[in-house]
């Protein structure tokens, strides 16, 4: 079947693309790091999943690089990540979406409509970010988070709300004895108690759902959930989900929800 839409999620960290067919379903993905030069980037992933579909159909384009999408109309984040997530939830609930460069908080309603939505974009203290700067500087992978702070007898207590200074406060925790693994685990509490902070207002009794590259870590995910006091469910390929809401966006003939 050919790909009817194309959406493009442009974020500071991640560039994604994904095709879809008349039904939303998913036919093609990319995803890779940003490059600054976000045209030719663009142009080359579309390309690909063009020849991989067979697609013919409008683009939508998201993120903060939305408007050097070629060709592509320009949605807003907002907009794109709460009919993502409708998509493939069915359900009204609050979205939590933490990417590189802003965290976002979306109450969905009933219908997939945006009922309440705040952000997190001035400070990187928020953000996925503050995470990899800090475990770049410990030199921790990525794929050891979860394991080592499930290791640590204690959360390490990170009170710095700038990562420039939390920085620092970390290297000095270190140097002064400090457990790494319990470092790890106050850093993962110190940004969940961040977000659930921005969360607070718009709560209310639904279910949580999360997305952005930040809900691969399944530390982050359990920090989260017990700031929160709830569950939080990480939806299927959470990178796509602006992108496949940027897609159901231009979708000819709204088809799917």
């Amino acid at each position: 079947m050919k790909a009817a839409a194309l959406g493009v999620d442009v974020g500071s960290t991640t560039c994604k693309a994904v095709a879809i067919d008349g039904a939303g379903s998913l036919l093609g993905r990319r995803v890779e790091p940003t490059d600054p030069r976000i045209e030719p980037q663009v142009e080359r992933l579309l390309r690909d999943l063009r020849d991989e579909t067979g697609a013919e159909g409008p683009v939508g384009a998201t993120g903060y690089g939305r408007k050097r999408v070629p060709s592509g109309r320009a949605l807003t984040e907002i907009t794109c990540h709460a009919r993502g997530a409708f998509a493939r939830t069915g359900r009204p609930g609050l979205l939590v979406d933490m990417g590189g460069q802003d965290t976002k908080v979306v109450r969905i309603g009933p219908a997939g409509e945006v009922l309440d939505f705040a952000m997190n974009d001035k400070c990187a203290a928020g953000t996925g970010r503050f995470l990899e700067v800090i475990l770049g500087r410990l030199r921790v992978p990525l794929e050891e988070v979860a394991e080592r702070v499930a290791r640590a007898a204690r959360a390490v207590p990170v009170s710095s709300t700038c990562t420039v200074f939390a920085e620092s406060e970390v290297i000095s925790l270190v140097a002064g004895g400090e457990p790494l693994e319990g470092i790890l685990r106050g850093l993962h509490q110190a940004l969940a108690s961040r977000v659930a902070a921005l969360a607070r207002g718009s709560l209310g009794g639904g279910e949580v759902f999360m997305s952005g590259g930040v809900a691969l870590n399944a530390a982050m995910v359990a920090a989260l959930q017990e700031a929160l006091g709830r569950p939080v469910r990480v939806l299927p390929d959470p990178q796509l989900v602006g992108a496949l809401g940027a897609a159901l966006s231009v979708l000819p003939g709204g088809r799917s929800a």
